[in-house]
């Protein structure tokens, strides 16, 4: 190791040296930006999480920043009207995804629509997206897979509130749930189908799950460091990247097998999944839909649809069990729209202004991706009247605008009756839980009704409180199956439900 660094500091002396010549030509009107070190830019500033450190920074330097990771140019933004300008007027500039190793690895050759370059392959795909899995129509045929699970939920919440000291852990529920309905949709096929399994069983295959689509891989040093693969060099990390894409895409492409062994059976013919739609596709079309194409259509699904809905939901309960009084709102916004002797369901949302707003307002606190997914520019731009190079990556602090107090009163604090007076999505680029622009992402309208569904029922169903005196709401970001202490409160069958729960 040691040899390698020697390396590294003789290369990037003689690179350092180099772009120092040209250095006064090419900064001209950038951004503000802290004081870089040789070599590594501003890599040496990452202490905290990046969204607090990037917050920390802009704090100083303002809500437009450029960094340097490396050799990599950063374009940091955190106010409501830097956004509008990278997404309006800079769109199509910033409509490109950057290269990593993760990406190299990960998207099979990019061809995943949320990493696919800006153009007719990304316009085919995010069709197929939106018109098969995530338009209204869709959405509905799909309503009966998801009255399902939550019902499945809602037996196993019954289940454990009937122990003696009537404790639910809603986390690994919570994963259950998101991994069970992602599944119907791509396979047809629950994740965890024997549903008197111990919680330990349904936890091993969460962890095996989370292991496939959400490996704990650090950074790769040559995403910073391009230099580093010219000279054959090949870490640790991008080692683990193959061996996580080997056991990634060889489940994927069983599932593909088998479902397609099945459509050999003529008795096989309604298409009742998303694998089934994109082998009836692929029969049409198949230069366009091979495998691969498939296999990063299920990776965005399987990746994207289940760990935030779940954090979600989790964050959720956690603000409503520390507010009894949101919670007791919501309550009754819920029994004086849902009638009596029945479960809540489609219809009823948009009867529920104020689930919305709880939801928004956890979203607002707690985004699933505090740093949107990260752009990369095709040309040279402005943005807030600085010069940003080709090739820039824009990061969009969503964590850091959604806590300003200069965009939102008490920022810290958990209001959902802020939303009320713009109910219906209308918030601006103030709150971009889902991102903005042309590749915002396409699974809002399934996220927000997964988590309506499952919260309202919840409230609906049982009554809940906290176990000691608060929930720990301290930022360790994204609640994580492994975290020492999950998320479990104290619940008991609401008595004019129970009768209705019995026969779920």
């Amino acid at each position: 190791m040691e040899k390698l660094y020697s390396y590294l500091a003789l290369v990037f002396s003689v690179f350092f040296l180099i772009k120092l010549v040209f250095v006064r030509f090419s900064r001209r009107n950038l951004p503000p930006s802290p004081l870089a070190l040789p070599v590594i830019g501003h890599l040496h500033l990452i202490k905290k999480t990046l969204h607090q450190t990037l917050e920390i920074l802009s704090l100083q330097y303002g809500p437009i920043l450029h960094l340097r990771f490396g050799s990599k140019s950063i374009l940091v933004v955190s106010s409501p009207s830097a956004v509008e300008e990278c997404f309006t007027k800079n769109d199509i500039i910033f409509a490109n995804r950057p290269r990593s190793s993760a990406g190299d690895h990960f998207t099979y050759n990019y061809t995943a629509f949320s990493w696919a370059p800006y153009g007719h392959l990304w316009r085919s795909l995010r069709r197929f997206s939106v018109v098969e899995v995530f338009s209204s129509n869709s959405l509905q045929k799909s309503s009966t897979i998801l009255e399902n699970e939550i019902a499945r939920l809602l037996r196993q919440v019954l289940k454990q509130s009937r122990s003696d000291n009537h404790k639910v852990e809603l986390r690994i529920l919570f994963h259950i749930l998101t991994v069970n309905l992602t599944m119907m949709i791509v396979t047809g096929n629950p994740g965890i189908e024997d549903e008197a399994a111990d919680l330990e069983v349904a936890k091993k295959f969460l962890l095996e799950f989370k292991e496939k689509f959400y490996p704990s891989v650090a950074v790769d040093i040559c995403d910073f460091f391009p230099i580093l693969r010219l000279i054959g060099y090949k870490g640790r990390v991008e080692k683990n990247l193959s061996k996580v894409q080997k056991s990634r895409d060889e489940y994927m492409q069983g599932l593909i097998d088998e479902i397609r062994l099945k459509k050999t059976n003529s008795s096989f013919q309604k298409k009742t999944s998303l694998i089934e739609t994109l082998l009836s596709l692929q029969e049409s079309e198949p230069e366009f839909y091979t495998d691969d194409v498939i296999k990063s259509i299920m990776v965005v699904m399987l990746v994207a649809g289940v760990d935030t809905t779940a954090i979600t939901l989790e964050w959720t309960m956690s603000l409503l069990l520390n507010h009894p009084e949101a919670l007791k709102k919501l309550r009754a916004e819920i029994d004086g729209n849902v009638g009596d002797g029945r479960m809540l369901n489609d219809l009823d949302l948009v009867k529920l202004p104020y689930l919305r707003c709880v939801i928004n307002e956890t979203l607002r606190l707690y985004p699933p991706a505090p740093l949107l997914l990260p752009h990369s520019s095709s040309e040279s731009c402005t943005v807030g009247g600085y010069n940003i190079p080709q090739g820039t990556m824009l990061i969009v602090n969503a964590w850091a605008m959604h806590r300003d107090p200069k965009v939102w009163d008490e920022p810290t604090k958990f209001m959902p009756e802020r939303f009320e007076a713009i109910f219906g999505g209308r918030e601006g680029f103030k709150y971009i839980p889902f991102g903005t622009g042309r590749r915002a992402c396409p699974g809002a309208p399934m996220a927000i009704r997964t988590a309506s569904m499952a919260l309202g029922s919840l409230i609906r169903c049982f009554e809940w409180e906290k176990v000691g005196n608060e929930v720990d709401m301290s930022e360790q970001y994204g609640l994580s199956l492994t975290k020492a202490e999950p998320l479990v409160a104290m619940s008991s069958p609401r008595q004019n439900m129970i009768e209705m729960l019995s026969q779920l």
